[in-house]
């Protein structure tokens, strides 16, 4: 009896050490878990560093890229693009376009393969609004054996650990009304890939992850003007959705079969750039741009239009490019060097500060006093008209941020598109403890970082950095 109990609290711990190692660490997809861009591991990260602080690693990816790194055990997983569309002034021609998974040991940063995908032609033409993030703005998403990215008019891609490709399946090959492209990242459930085809066929897709076939398909003109990325919410023990936030709505399905199970009208507006919050018993969602804006926290679960049943709160809240971050029942919003904080249960402003930028010396002190606080709110409102300020890839000095906060252990990590990476505590006010660099040259840092075993993943559109202590 005792070598029975011996073996199983033995196997129950091979078991804990097994599944630790393969999901614990892992940053398998957009935002992370599930999206929530909030990691559980107690794995201490350092909050200051610069280019001769803190800074493991930095590695030249093969092209550039809008798309955000996702970690695999003890290998980085980033897309890029090349040959095409590198400058604005002479973009090549599109017959040099080739996509690129890359596989990077985040141990030392040393690419391990660098696959190429050559593209459907003709594509999106280099210029406008399209060149402000390009032709790799999807992050991939892994089970944690294959990787999946999907490449806009080339389609969704399978490949395995080693790099040697699965399955292409393409999923449609328009341009979206506006000509922007799109940036929906793929994520998982189960056995089905689920791909947010919206400039491409105004569809969401579930595909078979083994072999690319189709099992479902949606298609609906609302899908036009959506770049958020889908969460997947539990509902009980025998339902999850799989829920999207769209221009004016918020829409619920059932993963496995594509089925639409709830639906929710929501704040005016003609676009929606964020992704959707999960938050206990409810999907947050908060927009400001063209055509309006707002917040609203929806409870799940529901059947149908669940209009005036289900919705937990509603008001004027406003975020921009980034998706908000909800740490401690507080949600996090950062834009235009502000960051607002409410709570999540009522959607009640907690405070908004503006965050101070680096000075010479490269960390700061906190931004909560009544002057920065008003000028945070002054400059909160400059630049929503609309997506021309964003200030090009490249230089990223626009009002435009495009990445979204991440958060370990009650830190907040957010990185701008000029690449500064402003690090505060979560509170019910601003504490803000350092505002870092990893780099003192010109490059544009539109990818929320990933975070895996004490290091912050870093990417811009030249370069891979890995923080660590």
């Amino acid at each position: 009896m005792r070598s029975l109990c011996w073996f199983q609290v033995t196997f129950l711990m091979t078991c804990l050490i097994i599944v630790h190692s393969t999901t614990a660490e892992d940053w398998s997809r957009f935002r992370g878990p599930n999206g929530t861009g909030v990691v559980t591991s107690k794995a201490e990260l350092p909050t200051t560093w610069s280019e001769t602080e803190n800074l493991q690693w930095k590695t030249k990816l093969p092209g550039a890229g809008s798309s955000c790194p996702i970690v695999v055990g003890d290998k980085i997983y980033v897309t890029c693009w090349s040959g095409y569309g590198l400058d604005r002034g002479n973009p090549g021609q599109q017959e040099d376009l080739q996509r690129h998974l890359v596989c990077v040991d985040r141990t030392n940063g040393q690419i391990v393969w660098d696959k190429t995908v050559s593209p459907y032609l003709p594509e999106d033409e280099y210029g406008g609004m399209f060149a402000e993030h390009g032709y790799a703005s999807h992050t991939p998403v892994s089970d944690g054996q294959h990787i999946y990215c999907y490449f806009g008019k080339t389609g969704a891609v399978a490949f395995d650990l080693d790099g040697n490709e699965l399955w292409k399946r393409q999923i449609g090959t328009e341009s979206g009304a506006r000509g922007w492209g799109s940036a929906s990242s793929p994520i998982l459930y189960k056995d089905v890939l689920i791909v947010t085809a919206t400039a491409e066929s105004e569809a969401l897709v579930g595909l078979n992850k083994n072999t690319g076939e189709v099992i479902w398909r949606k298609e609906a003109s609302g899908f036009n003007s959506t770049w958020g990325t889908p969460v997947l919410v539990p509902v009980d023990d025998q339902r999850t959705d799989v829920v999207i936030a769209v221009p004016g709505e918020i829409w619920a399905f059932d993963p496995e079969t594509g089925s639409l199970r709830w639906y929710c009208e929501a704040f005016g507006s003609n676009s929606m750039c964020s992704s959707l919050v999960p938050f206990e018993d409810t999907v947050i969602a908060i927009e400001s741009g063209p055509g309006g804006g707002g917040g609203i926290a929806v409870k799940v679960g529901g059947q149908k239009d669940v209009t005036d049943s289900h919705i937990a709160w509603q008001g004027n809240q406003s975020n921009r490019i980034g998706t908000p971050l909800v740490v401690d029942g507080r949600i996090y919003v950062f834009g235009n060097g502000v960051v607002t904080c409410l709570d999540a249960k009522t959607g009640d402003e907690v405070f908004k500060s503006r965050l101070q930028a680096p000075a010479a010396g490269n960390a700061n002190p906190p931004a909560d006093d009544e002057a920065n606080a008003e000028r945070g709110e002054r400059g909160a409102g400059q630049g929503r008209g609309g997506f021309g300020g964003r200030g090009g890839r490249g230089g990223g000095r626009g009002g435009q941020d495009y990445g979204s906060p991440i958060a370990a252990n009650g830190v907040i990590y957010y990185t701008t598109r000029s690449g500064i990476t402003y690090v505060i505590q979560a509170g019910e006010e601003l504490q803000q403890i350092a505002a870092n660099k990893v780099t003192a040259e010109t490059e544009d840092f539109s990818a929320t970082p990933a975070i895996a075993d004490g290091q912050l993943i870093i990417r811009s559109d030249k370069h891979l950095y890995c923080v660590a202590k």
